[in-house]
């Protein structure tokens, strides 16, 4: 005969609920290589025909432009690198967010005790989403969009609320 106990360490590392939150980023790797070629090319030949016109000062303004679309572009991809991790089990709810910069900071919030709060605007829908826990809120999703926000909501929502009607044990599955 089958031993059919509730093994509590199993029920506790149930994962309801797992989210990896990162910036969107739409020019890949490639897109930016091709696009700092173009602009090279587009910024030498201006600057060449000014040069060729005697206004050598200008050839060296359009290489300083070149410079600065790539640092930009170079300081976008490194805030790129934040993440939001945030996962629901029966027992706890556990945001971790890591800066662009590699600063990690993390929250256990008690799933019976938490609200999922949403500010909203008529037009644009979902603007910001909150856990609020004991009077205190942690924002959250912050890199998504209003439409990526709804649905996030939603199932964030859900897991929170299997959270609260805690764990269930189904011996014959």
């Amino acid at each position: 005969m089958s031993d059919t106990r509730l093994d509590p360490s199993q029920i506790a590392d149930t994962v309801l609920f797992s989210a990896r939150l990162t910036p969107h980023r739409s020019l890949s790797r490639n897109g930016f290589i091709a696009l700092m070629v173009f602009v090279s090319v587009v910024s030498f030949a201006a600057g060449l025909a000014f040069l060729l016109m005697g206004a050598w000062p200008v050839f060296g303004f359009f290489g300083l432009d070149v410079l600065i679309i790539y640092w930009a572009f170079k300081l976008n991809f490194r805030h790129a690198r934040a993440t939001e991790d945030i996962l629901v089990t029966p027992y706890e709810i556990r945001v971790r967010r890591v800066s662009h910069r590699g600063h990690a900071m993390e929250w256990t919030l008690n799933p019976m005790w938490v609200q999922l709060e949403r500010k909203s605007h008529p037009e644009f829908g979902i603007e910001k989403l909150y856990l609020v826990s004991r009077g205190r809120r942690l924002s959250i999703a912050s890199f998504l969009g209003p439409d990526e926000k709804e649905s996030f909501s939603k199932a964030l929502l859900e897991a929170i609320q299997a959270a609260k009607r805690g764990p269930t044990y189904n011996p014959i599955t």
